[in-house]
């Protein structure tokens, strides 16, 4: 019994070794992005016609900001301003905070929780090279849970493989 309680916790230890590179191999890595210099209107068009809820801001290949619904909401439809004379380095988030592929899983959610934020660029060599959101990383959580429900299920009525 012992043999096998060992062998299952290592089993959990790798399994629930979840990284950024998990959700971008499920999801993609579509990056989409604007210039800073594009009007919010135009960026909100762009966000729409991709159904995303935030867009990175690119120039010349670096990452200069991001822009997102909750943006828009706070610093133009609440300050009354016009969504196509706004430019989007006007109100764009610059001070961007970033994962890299390794990063866990545990990590991105205790960012995304403590700073508040839902979307966060995976950046390689100075290059971005996906975009995940709080969504993506809940739901890669809740299919490990799944899985590791199904193996315990197997573990305690014996039928494990």
């Amino acid at each position: 019994m012992f043999i096998s309680y060992f062998f299952l916790n290592l089993y959990f230890i790798k399994f629930f070794d979840m990284t950024v590179n998990q959700i971008l191999s499920t999801k993609g890595n579509d990056v989409y992005s604007v210039v800073s210099s594009i009007s919010v209107y135009d960026a909100i068009k762009i966000m729409s016609e991709k159904n995303v809820g935030a867009i990175l801001v690119i120039e010349e290949g670096q990452l200069k900001g991001i822009f997102s619904e909750r943006d828009y909401a706070r610093k133009v439809i609440l300050k009354d301003k016009s969504s196509k004379t706004t430019m989007i380095k006007e109100i764009m988030v610059s001070n961007v905070f970033t994962v890299q592929p390794t990063d866990d899983l545990d990590n991105c959610m205790e960012m995304m929780i403590s700073r508040r934020i839902r979307h966060l660029p995976v950046v390689e060599d100075d290059k971005v090279i996906g975009l995940i959101s709080i969504g993506d990383v809940v739901k890669c959580i809740i299919e490990k849970q799944k899985e590791t429900i199904q193996l315990l299920d197997s573990y305690i009525n014996g039928t494990q493989s």
